[in-house]
């Protein structure tokens, strides 16, 4: 019977230099405002904690700020309270910036105001569609999240890997792999969560708050958009929409319509999911989600959105009937050339 040898290989970030250079700018810097974008997802919050745990374990000051309310079901990460919002007017600003999950910077125009010209700028993160701004920057687009990539600039700053750290990269990678189901699950993804794991976190803990919990008024919103679900006539794709008088008729927020879009992807034939949501400003948020082939980052991109090959988004200015013909058009167009 041949013995199995234990695996020596260790995950190792495919820009050393730029995160090492991203490391030692943060190790040189002190008091650090950190800037995620609006409306921040698992990643985006996650990121932005663990940077914030990061620089508490280095014994450095900082303030992570955000536009709008963070999710209640990520309450459970540590620093979650510590959270600022904008104010009207600024109280202060900072000449040293860590912008994580921001595939440019107008995704934190929130944040101008407590920023002095020309900062200190870090710049991590892992859209395709970021043009490396910043002082410094690691942009990876093969990283499964920008967590991953902090992960990276954790181990080179040669910090240990603990709890609270562990709960907030793991909160990331789990949500931006659709619970390590999406293609962008990699080898290094197994191996990270598998060292977060050893650093305290308990995946239930972390996966029931953030992919399953819904709460009743969610369902509500859930049963409402599921009765305008559509499918194309190939089948190929299918559209879902919001309204706001769905989300006021249900007490629902517009985080509440966040991941509804999964139901239409899941159709078996489905390889693109669709989702329009009403916004306060009388335009229509487009969620894009593709299974194999679609670059729905290139979709997005025509009505000046972005995002991920397998996932991106939009906001288009219209009525919901004009915007979803517009969108769909586009991706009837990419599926025969994907």
């Amino acid at each position: 019977m041949v013995q199995a040898t234990r695996a020596s290989w260790q995950p190792i970030p495919r820009q050393l230099e730029r995160v090492q250079q991203v490391a030692d700018t943060i190790a040189a810097g002190n008091d650090w405002l950190i800037v995620t974008h609006e409306r921040p997802d698992g990643d985006a919050i996650g990121s932005a904690l663990a940077v914030a745990s990061l620089l508490s374990v280095l014994g450095k000051t900082w303030r992570v700020l955000v536009e709008d309310p963070l999710p209640v079901r990520f309450s459970f990460l540590p620093w979650y309270d510590a959270v600022s919002r904008v104010q009207t007017v600024p109280d202060r600003q900072f000449t040293q910036v860590i912008a994580v999950d921001c595939a440019d910077v107008h995704r934190y125009a929130y944040a101008n105001g407590y920023i002095e010209k020309n900062p200190v700028l870090v710049n991590i993160d892992h859209h395709q569609t970021n043009p490396g701004y910043g002082t410094v920057s690691v942009v990876d687009p093969q990283a499964a999240a920008t967590c991953e990539l902090v992960y990276h600039v954790v181990r080179a700053l040669e910090v240990t890997l603990d709890e609270d750290i562990a709960m907030c990269l793991y909160t990331g990678i789990l949500t931006d792999t659709g619970g390590f189901a999406l293609p962008n699950t990699t080898r290094e993804v197994h191996q990270i969560a598998a060292e977060l794991l050893a650093g305290g976190v308990r995946p239930y803990d972390v996966a029931e708050p953030a992919l399953e919990s819904r709460t009743w008024e969610q369902i509500r919103l859930l049963q409402l958009a599921l009765s305008h679900l559509t499918l194309s006539t190939d089948g190929r794709y299918a559209t879902m929409f919001v309204t706001r008088e769905m989300l006021d008729s249900t007490g629902c927020t517009d985080d509440d319509a966040e991941g509804l879009v999964g139901f239409a992807r899941s159709i078996d034939t489905v390889e693109v999911g669709i989702l329009f949501r009403e916004t306060l400003d009388q335009r229509i948020k487009v969620s894009l989600r593709s299974k194999r082939t679609v670059d729905v980052a290139k979709i997005s991109q025509i009505f000046a959105g972005g995002g991920h090959t397998r996932a991106a988004g939009c906001t288009v200015s219209g009525s919901l009937r004009e915007v979803m013909e517009r969108v769909t058009k586009q991706v009837e167009l990419a599926l025969p050339e994907a």
